[in-house]
């Protein structure tokens, strides 16, 4: 089966998941089926080295994260668009979590962090700083907007945490990346798929 047809089957049966909230057993198991037939025709076989095609904003179509997951059961707090942005230039990650709070204004949970090129496939990523607070108050658009306002090194409105070097890290495997698709393991076991906006 061509790549785009095992690409299309996945992308067709993640379509109303929202994000893999909606998944039942079943489903979930032909995701990961459909997952790892796709790995196993990864175009970009040096994906980590790829700037060019890692660069960019990608937002989570698909996960097995119950720690992402689990915060669309918060009281009242629907979890909204996901967002992981790669700077290859710089070295970061930044994670970014729009959530809904009706009638409450929206909220978000940003997540900075700094990536290494391990191997091939690996990123070691290291934790710098966590934000979360109202959309409103944090002055939040859209994700450009936010990587740039980080940037410029102020203090947020809400619990705004600058973390020590190491003191929480982890790493990503890219084992899917092509122009517009990317699917990533993480080193607690969870599966992402994510599209490049």
């Amino acid at each position: 089966m061509a790549n785009n047809e095992t690409k299309t089957r996945l992308l067709e049966t993640l379509a109303g998941q929202n994000r893999g909230l909606l998944s039942t057993p079943a489903q979930r198991d032909l995701i990961l089926e459909q997952v790892a037939q796709l790995e196993r025709r990864n175009p970009t076989r040096n994906a980590t080295r790829a700037t060019s095609l890692l660069e960019g904003n990608w937002r989570l179509l698909y996960t097995t994260s119950s720690e992402l997951l689990s915060s669309d059961r918060l009281p009242l707090v629907q979890l909204g668009q996901v967002y992981q942005c790669i700077r290859t230039r710089s070295g970061q990650v930044f994670n970014i979590a729009e959530l809904k709070a009706s009638p409450l204004p929206g909220g978000l949970i940003s997540v900075v962090a700094r990536f290494e090129v391990t191997n091939n496939q690996r990123l070691t990523v290291g934790f710098e700083r966590f934000v979360v607070g109202l959309r409103t108050l944090l002055g939040y658009q859209d994700p450009s907007q936010w990587i740039e306002e980080l940037g410029r090194d102020r203090r947020f409105l809400g619990l705004d945490l600058r973390l020590k070097s190491g003191d929480r890290q982890g790493w990503i495997d890219v084992t899917y990346l092509d122009e517009n698709l990317r699917i990533v393991r993480g080193n607690e076991g969870s599966v992402f798929v994510l599209s490049k906006n």
